[in-house]
């Protein structure tokens, strides 16, 4: 939530003076934490209440509530997560190349604070979209296809990660639709395509390593882009 917090406070603003709504500031904030709280709130009881016959975890979490190791919950996720968070940086910098230059205009007037890179971004989207949608589209796949009947098969994992992976970058649109952009083909392309990769890799150490691990990819994704001045 720490997450939600630090991006309405800070980039929403700037969202809501390109978009001019005639409702006051203050009303939008609120009802922006309000949705993102809920939202959250879902996500986190999806994941608590599908991951465990499905075989995913958060490991750091559990070994936290339960007192056991943190640090040894934590190092197996380290080497990949870095590893994910290297290459899906590496794909943002090589999406810059491609970006229209509309885009690139746009984003160098937005200021998104470190923070809520890491934070938002870091953890409270892989809370939605992995801990929540892509846990649930997994047991969907499960429940519906396979009937519950032994170890879910890998085809259950990797359906839902490219589904939430997909769904991860079309999230992203309606910020782009807000900063006045017309969704024209190559700034789909742009969007869709540079989000839904790191998606896929986020997704795929998730079912691997843990939660933790997608939080660290995408928190190392962010950092790559900032360093290398493409965020």
């Amino acid at each position: 939530m720490l997450g939600v917090v630090v991006l309405t406070l800070t980039v929403v603003p700037q969202l809501l003076a390109q978009a001019h709504s005639p409702l006051p500031q203050g009303v939008l904030l609120a009802a922006s934490l309000a949705q993102s709280g809920v939202l959250l709130a879902l996500a986190v009881w999806m994941g608590i209440a599908l991951s465990a016959p499905l075989g995913l975890h958060a490991p750091v979490a559990a070994a936290a509530v339960s007192g056991s190791g943190v640090w040894e919950a934590l190092k197996p996720q380290l080497l990949p997560g870095l590893l994910a968070g290297l290459a899906s940086g590496a794909v943002l910098m090589a999406a810059l190349h491609f970006a229209p230059p509309e885009i690139l205009a746009a984003s160098a007037k937005l200021r998104i604070p470190v923070a809520a890179r890491l934070l938002y971004g870091g953890i409270t989207e892989e809370i939605l979209m992995r801990w929540g949608l892509m846990t649930l589209l997994a047991w969907l796949a499960w429940r519906l296809v396979q009937k519950r009947k032994g170890v879910p098969h890998a085809a259950c994992f990797i359906s839902a990660i490219l589904l939430a992976a997909v769904l991860f970058a079309i999230g992203h649109l309606p910020a782009v639709a807000a900063m006045g952009f017309q969704l024209s083909p190559d700034i789909l392309a742009y969007v869709l395509i540079g989000n839904t990769v790191p998606g896929v890799l986020f997704g795929f150490v998730y079912w691997r390593w843990g939660l933790e691990c997608a939080f660290l990819a995408h928190a190392i994704a962010h950092l790559v882009a900032i360093l290398s001045g493409v965020a």
